[in-house]
């Protein structure tokens, strides 16, 4: 959709967005996009990457950063990067494992059965990628089943296959990550999603289940090490937009940054006046205090790009990639400065 409004003089966009407190100001209308008028689907991310990598269907989304790498790698240019992060993590804290499994730190891992709802997700790069670089874990080290089936996964569209020396299992449809875990047919999972969408199938709420724990017993404690150690607080997604667009109207990828990043500081704000009580009686130290006053969630090429490069090397590592992907291939290049 990229028909202008003779009226207004603005251009129609088709924009895909995951809610949450640093892009709910764009989709509730608080923050426009300078020359443009937006039409907002709200979408998970499972979803909506499978259905931009796959039909195209929107001007404007949200994309997996590992999705974007490989697309690349593969000639597929379809999609220019903006550097708006909506979504950051420690992943490897979300790891979770069977209780009776002997699984107590990352290096038991080795030998065992894990899943992944998709294997060249972002999410699951960054928690392989941890568990090598940090605990010498290898992803050969492990046997791993996927849930996504090829044609409702993002690397379906991307034309995926499982790297080298990987023992990658395809889950049946006639099960899920939920249930294996459940039944013991697993003995972890590296992520685990219940969100309702087209693309994952697990219901079960496993933090419910005794014969489940995380990896990690204290995942804030481990963020804080790993962060402290590597000053990498890692992206998950980006914002893309159709290349012919941009390269028809290129003035729209820098009215696109500036408008979220609007947005992000105007979501931020709301947070740091929401935990003001607790800075107020002391609840949360002055420590605590200045580390929320400095930016984690940056956006930008340039404050972000440890981190960018450090997901560009784990994907090519991984063996997801031929070779490493330059950020300056996937991120538009009046962005690339800012």
């Amino acid at each position: 959709m990229t028909s202008g409004d003779r009226a207004s003089g603005r251009m129609d966009l088709s924009l895909a967005l995951s809610d949450n407190e640093r892009t709910r100001p764009i989709i509730d209308g608080q923050v426009g996009v300078e020359g443009a008028r937006l039409f907002t689907t709200t979408v998970h991310p499972s979803e909506m990457f499978w259905r931009q990598l796959k039909y195209a269907e929107f001007d404007v989304s949200e994309m997996s950063m590992s999705s974007l790498l490989i697309a690349a790698s593969r000639g597929d240019y379809r999609w220019v990067g903006i550097p708006v992060f909506t979504s950051r993590m420690f992943f490897h804290t979300r790891i979770m494992v069977r209780a009776d499994r002997g699984i107590n730190v990352p290096a038991d891992l080795k030998g065992k059965r894990v899943a992944v709802p998709e294997y060249q997700q972002t999410s699951a790069i960054w928690s392989r990628g941890v568990l090598q670089n940090e605990f010498g874990v290898n992803q050969r080290d492990i046997e791993w089943f996927m849930e996504r089936t090829p044609d409702m996964s993002h690397g379906g569209s991307t034309g995926f296959k499982p790297p080298e020396g990987v023992k990658l299992n395809q889950i049946p449809k006639s099960t899920n990550i939920g249930e294996m875990m459940v039944k013991g047919e697993v003995d972890a999972t590296l992520l685990y999603l219940t969100n309702t969408n087209l693309v994952d199938r697990s219901k079960i709420d496993i933090d419910r289940e005794p014969s489940i724990k995380p990896l990690f017993a204290d995942g804030a404690a481990e963020g804080w090490r790993y962060y402290a150690k590597t000053g990498i607080y890692p992206i998950n997604h980006t914002l893309v937009m159709r290349r012919d667009l941009y390269e028809k109207h290129p003035w729209i990828a820098l009215n696109l940054y500036a408008a979220f990043l609007k947005a992000k500081e105007r979501g931020l704000e709301v947070a740091r006046k929401n935990l003001a009580p607790w800075f107020e009686t002391g609840a949360l130290n002055p420590d605590a205090a200045k580390g929320l006053r400095a930016d984690p969630l940056a956006y930008g090429v340039r404050a972000a790009r440890p981190v960018l490069e450090t997901i560009a090397q784990y994907v090519h590592e991984q063996g997801l990639t031929p070779a490493r992907v330059a950020v300056e291939d996937v991120f538009a290049k009046s962005t690339l400065d800012v």
